[in-house]
C-alpha cells in the first residue's frame, strides 16, 4: 500500500479546552501594540508531520519585536512542552513583574505547573476567548510562515530532522535575518536592541 501523502492528512487539533482547570481572563483582548520588549509574550502550539509521526512545536513570541524567545519540540503535547519553551524564554530574558503571557485555553497552558511557574515570576496569565483564534493572531501568523516557508516545501523524514531544521529556521533565519513589515521592515533581534530591558 502506498504511503499517505502528508499534504492530505486531516486536521489535527492541538487545543483541548474541555477541561476543569482554571481559565485566565483575556488581558490581551487583541491589543497587539506594545512599547517595549517583555510587556507581552504570546504562545501557541502547532503540529508538524514527519515520516516518523507527529511532532508538536510550542513557541513564545515577544509581541514588541515578533522575536521567538522560547520554543520546544516534542512527540507529546503536554504541559512539559509548554514548560520547556517557557523556561527557555525566562532564561533568555530579564523581566519585570506585570509581563502578560497570552495563550489559548488549552489544558497544557492551564496546567498547574505552568500556572505555578508564571506566578513564581509574577507573570500575568491571559487566555483567549473561547473559539476565537484572532486573540492569538500573532502566534498563528508565525506558524503560517513556518509551514509555508519551511514545512510544506519539504516534509521531514525524521523527528530529528524536523528539530534541526526548525532550530535553524527560528534561531538563524527568522529571528536574525527575516524582515517584518509590522516592525518597520526590521529584523526582530535588531529591532529590540535599543529598548531591551537590561
Amino acid at each position: 500500500m502506498p504511503a499517505l501523502n502528508p499534504r492530505s492528512r486531516k486536521f489535527k487539533a492541538t487545543t483541548n479546552s474541555k477541561h476543569n482547570l482554571p481559565v485566565a481572563p483575556n488581558l490581551l483582548n487583541q491589543n497587539f501594540k506594545t512599547t517595549a520588549p517583555n510587556q507581552v509574550w504570546v504562545s501557541d502550539i502547532t503540529y508538524i508531520w514527519t515520516w516518523e509521526g507527529w511532532v508538536y512545536l510550542a513557541v513564545i513570541i515577544d509581541l514588541y519585536s515578533r522575536q521567538v524567545i522560547g520554543w520546544a519540540i516534542s512527540s507529546r503535547i503536554n504541559q512539559e512542552l509548554v514548560l520547556s519553551a517557557l523556561r527557555q524564554a525566562l532564561g533568555r530574558r530579564q523581566i519585570l513583574p506585570g509581563l502578560i503571557f497570552h495563550s489559548d485555553r488549552g489544558s497544557q497552558y492551564a496546567a498547574h505547573k505552568v500556572r505555578q511557574l508564571l506566578e513564581k515570576h509574577k507573570i500575568l496569565q491571559s487566555m483567549s476567548k473561547k473559539c476565537d483564534c484572532y486573540d492569538n493572531a500573532v502566534a498563528e501568523s508565525f506558524f503560517a510562515t513556518l509551514k509555508l516557508e519551511l514545512v510544506y516545501p519539504d516534509f521531514f523524514q525524521t523527528r530529528e530532522a524536523a528539530y534541526l531544521q526548525i532550530f535553524e529556521f527560528i534561531e538563524i533565519f527568522y529571528n536574525r535575518q527575516r524582515i517584518h513589515s509590522t516592525i518597520n521592515y526590521a529584523v526582530p533581534s535588531q529591532f529590540e536592541i535599543p529598548n531591551l530591558v537590561a
